[in-house]
């Protein structure tokens, strides 16, 4: 049985291999040229990003030093994996009361997901321009649950029913408008890059 359990990495040296790998993708890195950038062999390297071995503080410090961050900002981008469930009373509200805009973030970003699941309400009449987007080809689905809501991306307008989605990614500026008469409330499913 203690055979067994060796065999089982660390849940942490896991999600860390992940976003050791994860990080040296987002730069377009091998493992030679991450090893030659960072002075730690590519086998250890590897290792490490298979969670076949726990790296140490040292090996953790070359490679912030490489990506540019921290140790506390990386090791913060591996935390625990995140709640199944978010119960209604712990979902964060935010209100806009200047454009009658209210969100309840229903399931908030996490380090260890790439998206989110937000329900939106507007008031009759409230508009929201987007000048652009906080991240370029983010992915966006918005399911109109109550009333209507009128979608603007770049020049082409939607206009959207109880039941309808539109899907997108967003490269430029968005606007969110209820034309009324009712409120509308919508789910807006965001996706990172």
């Amino acid at each position: 049985m203690k055979q067994d359990q060796a065999l089982v990495p660390d849940p942490v040296d896991v999600r860390l291999g992940a976003r050791l790998a994860e990080l040296r993708a987002e730069h377009g890195w091998s493992l030679a040229e991450l090893a030659e950038r960072s002075g730690v062999s590519r086998s250890t390297l590897s290792r490490a990003e298979r969670a076949e071995t726990s790296p140490t503080a040292s090996l953790l410090n070359r490679l912030c030093a490489v990506y540019g961050r921290t140790m506390s900002q990386l090791l913060s981008e591996i935390e625990a994996e995140p709640a199944p469930v978010v119960r209604a009373a712990d979902q964060p509200v935010w209100r806009d009361k200047a454009s009658g805009f209210v969100r309840r973030s229903v399931s908030p970003p996490h380090a260890g997901l790439r998206g989110e699941l937000v329900e939106g309400r507007l008031t009759a009449g409230a508009d929201i321009p987007y000048d652009r987007p906080p991240v370029p080809g983010l992915e966006q689905h918005i399911w109109v649950l109550e009333g209507s809501l009128a979608v603007t991306v770049g020049d082409t307008g939607h206009r959207l029913g109880r039941g309808d989605c539109l899907r997108l990614r967003v490269w430029g500026p968005t606007r969110f408008r209820c034309p009324g008469p009712d409120d509308v409330r919508y789910v807006l499913a965001v996706m990172r890059p």
